[in-house]
């Protein structure tokens, strides 16, 4: 049976398509020399031998070409399984049977997979400890306890299918819980070891009943660096309740080493995140008891150990966790025991800043909050001169979201970009809070007495000016901000639509106007709607301000657009516009399209007031 699934592999294209490690220059496997003990690699670590590579490399390529029914899925693991079996270990910390097992795995029944997982960890079980600290064994250890999370997704039909189910999953929540005594056993090492604690956080999420992504697909992008990962939750064994318990406790009698390892961090951080969401009274517990260890180290007197901390670059991290996740009542208590007129001091340390943005943004929904920002609102300036725009904006944002201190908010900044007196000034608030620039910067004059304003193209955008411009568009009060942007010129408004960081600005401030206000803008707009259609950025801006105008707001936007029909057609970014603006209809069934723009308006309006 095997050799008829490596001939059907050799004939989907089974080929080697790469050079390997211990390949011939024609592409050949060499014989290998140690016979089926494998090759000996530096240390005395066995390493598979190059005929074994080759048909785990000829495996991977299989499966990446699918399967046609689940009876050749179900032939084909087992021909391979019978091929692990015997030197499990040594196929798992081989680069390449590791991506092949980490593939093959979600294939396999539950028995399966524990049969594996048993055999890599030996007689004893102890075996587990030197593949989940490899660098490529932590991740089929890690692939296989994943695999519980499949036995409340299947649905026996009968009693027998069931019981068969039940015994299956059984063997593989031994070997889970197997595993768990391993690393409470040798709980400092694992924890500490770059690769060890992936297997660590694997489980801890295991064991609570919820998975995020695999690692391999959690690496951030450009466009998703602050997204959370997505979280699955699943139903868990009684005993995996249980073991969860055993494991934190461990976990706390060694939260010394969190604070001063970076990877031990990140497994205290995964612990009170599962916890926090599947465990709420234990995550409680477990903060109680670290904020507990934190605050109780020795210091200088009348300094809180806390301080300390949160200028580490390893302990910050938990802090910030901590943070996010804590209830009222310790949030008051860190507040008022530990930060209570520290908070600029902190604000304007290179790593400190971060957990106060954590702070400001968790006090928001408290009365607490109010306290907090008259500490903060005393430094802004030294704040902003330190670069930590993080600060500002999280500060702003939480202003939007209690509700409180908004006006305060806005003096302080025009104070803070020198725009404030005369009041003449004040129109020129956009463009300095975008550019984050003081007045005198901007428009090159020399004294800050000086009253005279020159024209300056805008140009000079910047991310944390857009964030602090896009909070302090959901104030309640904006007609300051609404009147800057009314004096900026055309030109300066399909930069504005046009720019990364300008477009969500634009965006924000007509969404979030009223009709007439917006009619104001749009007005000021007129003559570039053309451009902004073709614009990647400006085009989207363009929807978002179509889907939000009135019906005669629309009906101008159009009879601009329809004006150069032929360019907006053939653009690759206008040509959607054309499509969803339905310009066509404008064109040849004026009536018709009219009906749709005003049932459409209506339907808004009816959802707005809903949703109010």
């Amino acid at each position: 049976m095997l050799a008829k699934t490596e001939d059907r592999m050799s004939q989907k294209g089974g080929v080697t398509k790469r050079r390997h490690t211990g390949e011939d220059e024609e592409g050949g496997e060499k014989k290998r020399m140690g016979g089926a003990k494998g090759e000996q690699g530096d240390g005395g670590r066995k390493l598979l031998d190059a005929l074994s590579v080759g048909y785990f490399r000829r495996v991977g390529e299989r499966l990446g070409e699918g399967f046609a029914d689940s009876e050749e899925r179900e032939m084909f693991v087992e021909n391979v399984l019978t091929e692990v079996k015997g030197k499990a270990a040594v196929v798992a910390m081989d680069r390449t049977g590791s991506f092949t097992l980490q593939r093959l795995l979600p294939l396999c029944r539950p028995d399966q997979v524990a049969e594996v997982l048993a055999e890599l960890g030996g007689e004893s079980g102890s075996e587990l400890k030197a593949v989940s600290c490899d660098q490529c064994g932590g991740h089929v250890v890690e692939s296989a306890v994943r695999q519980i999370s499949k036995l409340s997704q299947t649905a026996a039909t009968t009693e027998e299918e069931e019981e068969e189910e039940e015994e299956e999953g059984g063997l593989l929540e031994a070997q889970v819980l197997s595993l768990c005594q391993v690393v409470r056993a040798s709980i400092a090492e694992f924890i500490q070891h770059v690769h060890g604690s992936h297997v660590v956080r694997t489980l801890l999420h295991v064991l609570s009943g919820c998975l995020g992504p695999l690692r391999t697909e959690t690496r951030p992008g450009a466009k998703n660096r602050n997204v959370v990962p997505q979280m699955t939750d699943f139903e868990i064994p009684t005993s995996f309740w249980y073991e969860m318990k055993n494991l934190t406790d461990t976990l706390i009698d060694n939260v010394n080493l969190s604070v001063t390892d970076s990877v031990a961090s990140a497994v205290f951080q995964t612990m009170l995140t599962v916890s926090h969401r599947k465990r709420p009274k234990l995550c409680k517990q477990l903060l109680k008891r670290i904020m507990g260890y934190l605050t109780s180290r020795s210091a200088a007197p009348g300094v809180s150990p806390l301080l300390v901390f949160l200028k580490d670059q390893a302990s910050s991290h938990l802090v910030e966790m901590i943070i996010q996740l804590s209830h009222k009542a310790l949030l008051r208590d860190l507040y008022k025991n530990h930060l209570k007129g520290h908070l600029v001091d902190l604000a304007l340390h290179s790593i400190a800043n971060f957990p106060i943005q954590r702070l400001t943004a968790a006090s928001a929904k408290h009365t607490m909050f109010l306290k907090l920002f008259d500490e903060l609102i005393q430094g802004v300036e030294a704040i902003l001169a330190a670069g930590h725009m993080g600060v500002i904006v999280q500060l702003a944002e939480s202003c939007a979201k209690s509700g409180e201190k908004q006006e305060d908010m806005i003096q302080c900044l025009l104070r803070a970009f020198h725009c404030a007196e005369p009041g003449t000034r004040h129109v020129s608030c956009l463009p300095l809070f975008m550019s984050l620039m003081t007045y005198e910067v901007y428009y090159h004059s020399e004294t800050a007495e000086g009253n005279i304003q020159t024209e300056v193209p805008l140009t000079s955008i910047c991310y944390h000016g857009s964030r602090l411009v896009q909070s302090l568009a959901k104030f309640k009060e904006r007609s300051l901000l609404l009147s800057s942007l009314r004096t900026q010129t055309p030109a300066d408004l399909l930069t504005l639509a046009s720019d990364p960081a300008g477009s969500h600005v634009l965006q924000a401030l007509i969404t979030t106007s009223s009709d007439k206000g917006r009619g104001k803008i749009l007005k000021r707009l007129e003559g570039q709607f053309v451009p902004m259609a073709c614009s990647r950025l400006g085009s989207r801006v363009l929807e978002a301000v179509w889907n939000s105008a009135s019906v005669t707001h629309r009906h101008n936007i159009a009879q601009e657009l329809v004006s150069c029909d032929s360019r907006l057609r053939s653009d690759q970014f206008a040509r959607h516009v054309w499509a969803k603006f339905a310009l066509s209809h404008y064109i040849h069934r004026r009536g018709h399209w009219q009906e749709i723009q005003s049932g459409e308006s209506k339907k808004r309006k009816l959802f707005s007031d809903i949703l109010e």
